[in-house]
């Protein structure tokens, strides 16, 4: 650095007359290196290299390590019902979301009927001979709004080795009013499914035809709760594992509701497991609000009635409409 001198000229030192701006980095042989340096305070040889962005399999290990880090220390959370939201999010969802984007393709409109927070419960048809359309809203509504619907199921899906635990670990609990109410209550996105295996099992020359919705229970549910009812209809599900026939003889003998037979199960025999890549669409539909019945129109069996007869009929419509819409079961 430069020094003023007693008379105001500018004195300048020997080192830094000989050698201004010089690289702070050091030759082999211990020597400071010569060349100018840049505004790092080194010169282009010596350059510090700039810290490189890590890989996808970089990231992939990093997240692998934290999350075998996270169950060997317990720091993770598991709520009353067996809901693993570190499980979900770092094993259960990355596993699903390839069958998402890429398997099914699957396009969602009226996402901005998703509710950001709140409770609120969705009212789905079903499809497919297994209820791989449930799992397709769960991941759904977590990308697009980044939260965890929490799926109706019954009794045999959790009651099924491994299926169950893992069901109940990415949130899904048994059909049933009381579970409902109390999800409800603490503010959660609820998903029912009221053609139950009905739905899931009847032949493929039915598809898209809506079975029953039983006697309502969800609509006295949402009324008593006082939440909004979201239909979603999902078109593209009824192709994955078209039902040809049902053998009810092995179905009663291995205590299934149905025991499918479908192109390719079981003549391809594991082989046959493998869905069909069939094109997706999964359309939110418009809330319907319980807020003007109050809460005691849970128990006024006409009102019941009809907004059951509401709700299966805005789907069916919107099943019509995507059906109208897409140009092939597979593209």
């Amino acid at each position: 650095m430069a020094e003023p001198s007693a008379s105001g000229a500018e004195v300048i030192k020997i080192e830094e007359a000989r050698s201004p701006g010089r690289c702070q980095a050091r030759t082999s042989d211990g020597k400071r290196c010569r060349n100018r340096a840049d505004t790092t305070g080194y010169c282009t040889t010596h350059h510090p290299a700039e810290p490189s962005e890590p890989t996808a399999l970089e990231m992939v290990l990093q997240d692998v390590l934290a999350f075998m880090r996270r169950r060997a220390t317990g720091d993770y959370h598991v709520d009353d019902f067996g809901f693993d939201k570190d499980l979900t999010e770092s094993v259960l969802l990355p596993a699903l979301r390839p069958l998402f984007k890429n398997y099914w393709r699957i396009d969602q409109t009226g996402v901005s009927s998703i509710p950001e927070t709140g409770p609120a419960l969705f009212v789905c048809n079903h499809s497919g001979t297994l209820p791989l359309d449930a799992l397709m809203v769960k991941v759904g509504v977590f990308e697009e709004r980044r939260r965890h619907i929490r799926l109706l199921a019954a009794d045999l899906a959790l009651s099924l080795p491994i299926v169950g635990e893992l069901a109940r670990k990415g949130g899904s609990t048994l059909a049933c009013e009381e579970d409902a109410m109390r999800l409800l209550d603490g503010g959660e996105a609820v998903a029912v499914f009221p053609e139950g295996f009905k739905g899931i099992g009847k032949p493929f020359r039915e598809r898209y035809r809506l079975q029953r919705f039983g006697r309502g229970g969800f609509v006295e549910v949402a009324l008593r709760a006082q939440v909004p009812i979201i239909p979603v209809a999902i078109v593209g599900a009824e192709e994955i594992f078209p039902m040809i026939a049902n053998l009810k003889p092995l179905a009663r003998l291995f205590g299934f509701p149905y025991f499918p037979v479908t192109p390719t199960f079981p003549f391809l025999g594991p082989l046959g497991m493998i869905p069909l890549p069939s094109k997706w669409v999964i359309e939110y539909g418009e809330p319907i609000s319980t807020a003007d019945f109050g809460s005691d129109g849970s128990i006024d069996p006409m009102l019941v009635f009809n907004l059951t007869d509401q709700v299966r009929d805005t789907i069916q419509q919107m099943l019509y409409r995507n059906l109208i819409g897409r140009r092939n079961a597979f593209f």
